[in-house]
């Protein structure tokens, strides 16, 4: 029935209020954003919660790259892979074709481990072309997205080689793995490897026993840069610490290496800074954190390759 006052002739109803506009939806703030950890729990990295002003270098562009999804769906970037694997299948089958690319590429080896996804986040802040050796290339894609292309695979396998050393300018090797082991690096313009040679040929007792396969694989990666005529940076750091980088400055005296400490954020600053210092032969220097700060990287590379040829 309706209403009363639709009977009365020269009555009309009054028109109901619109219902009022639905609240926006709440957006992630880039404090959660930053809680959340980088992989999964078998290699994860977790942001530490700090405040904006004592945020390391780390924490400040894991912000950055947490947004990346968000950023896919904006611009129209490919998703990702899906979750039954198929295109993973596909891109695994070596390709017949031999495709030229210009070497414009900086490949990271070992890249899922914590300081490989530092060097990672470095050359992300660089604006390098990046492609990275992982282990797990879905926690790497859902990390660092369309920023990183993922190889996974074995590299005893020549075609996989070929295929990963593609449009590769640069290389950097932040383990002590032997990843250059009987490999062709024809092309490459520079190599980056982060050694900590110093430090197991400085341990003994026990720890030099327990270290012995580990100093077998340094000894070997820097013979192998060393004997293959393309200039090289090898960085011998202290031993490594899960520690904040930045907050300390350097000691780069002889012997440092293998008595101190380094901090992996520090370290991985270091691999990226040397990437545009092209030595001629090569450039082996020690490194600890200490007292020594460094505020021009390249000015302080200039010196050190022009002493070293001298």
């Amino acid at each position: 029935m309706p209403p009363p006052t639709a009977l009365l002739p020269g009555r009309s109803a009054a028109p109901r209020p619109p219902p009022p506009p639905p609240p926006p939806p709440q957006l992630a703030s880039a404090a959660r954003l930053s809680r959340r950890p980088l992989f999964n729990a078998a290699t994860a990295v977790v942001v530490r919660s700090r405040s904006k002003d004592e945020a390391s270098f780390t924490d400040r562009i894991l912000d950055y790259i947490e947004g990346g999804p968000k950023l896919r769906r904006w611009y129209g970037a490919p998703d990702l892979l899906p979750k039954d694997g198929s295109a993973e299948d596909e891109e695994d089958e070596p390709s017949e074709i031999d495709i030229e690319e210009p070497r414009d590429a900086v490949l990271v080896t070992n890249g899922d481990s914590e300081i490989g996804q530092m060097v990672i986040l470095s050359l992300i802040l660089k604006r390098a072309r990046i492609k990275a050796l992982v282990k797990d290339r879905r926690s790497t894609e859902e990390a660092f997205g369309t920023y990183v292309e993922c190889m996974v695979g074995n590299m005893e396998d020549k075609s996989f080689t070929k295929k990963a050393l593609r449009g590769v300018r640069a290389i950097i090797c932040p383990a002590d793995d032997g990843f250059f082991s009987d490999l062709d690096l024809k092309g490459v313009q520079h190599i980056v490897l982060l050694s900590q040679l110093s430090v197991y040929r400085g341990s003994g007792g026990l720890q030099a026993i327990m270290n012995s396969k580990l100093r077998k694989l340094a000894e070997r990666d820097e013979e192998v840069v060393l004997a293959s005529g393309i200039p090289s940076t090898i960085i011998r750091t202290g031993s490594m610490q899960s520690t904040p980088g930045g907050d300390r400055g350097f000691d780069f005296t002889e012997g440092a290496a293998a008595k101190g400490r380094m901090s992996k954020e520090d370290a991985a600053t270091i691999c990226v800074e040397a990437l545009d210092s092209i030595p001629q032969t090569t450039l082996i220097f020690e490194v600890a954190n200490g007292d020594e700060k460094v505020t021009d990287w390249k000015a302080w590379f200039a010196e050190r390759t022009k002493t070293a040829t001298s």
